[in-house]
C-alpha cells in the first residue's frame, strides 16, 4: 500500500531539484549544476574538526588545524558537509527561516556523507535545542529535521528533551568572544540519566565559531556523557 502511494505521489509531484526545480531522478537530490555550485568539504581536512585545507598541501595522514592542535576544540570530532558561502547560505537561510523544510532531504544526505571517515560508535543523536520562544515563532527546529534521517541511518534514537535551552538574543552579528559569552549557561540538562555514559552526536545546520557546540559539550560532559561529537551541513571557513 505504501509503495502504491509513493508511486501516486511521484506521478503527481515528479522529483525536482529543491533549489532550482530541474527534474531529477529521486526526491530530495540536487541537480548536477546545483551540486557543483556548492563547495563540498573534501580531504585534506583537520582530522578532529574537519576544517578544510588547500588541496595542494601534503599534510600527511593526520593533519590538524591550529585550533585543534592547541587543544581549543573540545569535541572529540566535528564534521561539516560544505563551506558556508553564497551558494550554501542561500539554501540554508531558506531552510532555516523561510519554511523550505524539504531542503532537509539533501542537507541530511550530505551530512551523512560527511561522516564517512569517522568512528560511528554513537548511542544518541541530539539536535541542538531551540529555545521555546524561537521554536514557536519558527514552527520547527531545523536541527531536528536534519537529525531525524541521520539517526535512522546511524541506527540510534534521537534525544529531543534531555537538554533545554533558554532564550537569548540572536548571535548572528557577534564575534567569537561575544558568542562564547552569549551562549554560556543557555543549556540545561533536565534528564541526566539519559546522558550519563552516552556517546552523543550533536546535529546543527551551521557552525560559525563553534561556541554552541563547545557549550553543549561542557554541560553534557558535566552530566556524565562519555563523548560528544558534532556534524553540521555547513561551516564558516575563515581565510587569512
Amino acid at each position: 500500500m505504501v509503495k502504491v502511494l509513493d508511486k501516486i505521489i511521484e506521478f503527481l509531484f515528479p522529483p525536482a531539484c529543491p533549489l532550482c526545480g530541474t527534474p531529477v531522478s529521486i526526491h530530495g537530490e540536487l541537480c548536477a549544476d546545483c551540486w557543483i555550485g556548492i563547495n563540498w568539504i573534501e580531504d585534506p581536512k583537520c582530522v578532529k574538526c574537519g576544517y578544510p585545507f588547500p588541496t595542494d598541501l601534503d599534510l600527511g595522514g593526520t593533519p590538524m588545524c591550529p585550533t585543534c592542535a592547541s587543544g581549543k576544540c573540545e569535541l572529540d570530532w566535528i564534521r561539516s558537509a560544505c563551506v558556508y558561502d553564497s551558494a550554501s547560505r542561500t539554501a540554508m537561510l531558506a531552510f532555516k527561516h523561510a519554511g523550505h523544510v524539504q531542503y532537509a532531504n539533501f542537507m541530511s544526505r550530505a551530512m551523512i556523507w560527511a561522516l564517512r571517515d569517522v568512528d560511528m560508535d554513537i548511542d544518541v543523536v541530539m539536535p541542538v535545542p531551540l529555545a521555546n520562544r524561537r521554536l514557536f515563532k519558527r514552527g520547527y527546529n531545523q536541527a531536528t529535521l536534519l537529525a531525524r534521517p541521520i539517526a535512522k541511518v546511524v541506527g540510534v534514537k534521537m534525544d529531543l528533551d534531555s537538554v533545554r535551552r533558554i532564550h537569548r538574543p540572536d548571535m548572528g552579528h557577534k564575534n567569537a568572544r561575544e558568542r562564547a559569552v552569549n551562549i554560556h549557561g543557555v543549556f540545561q540538562v533536565v534528564h541526566p540519566d539519559r546522558i550519563r555514559g552516552k556517546r552523543i552526536l550533536l546535529i546543527d545546520d551551521v557552525m560559525t565559531t563553534g561556541a554552541t557546540f563547545s557549550e553543549l559539550h561542557r554541560v553534557l560532559m558535566s552530566a556524565g556523557a562519555l563523548a560528544v561529537y558534532g556534524v553540521t551541513f555547513c561551516r564558516v571557513v575563515r581565510t587569512v
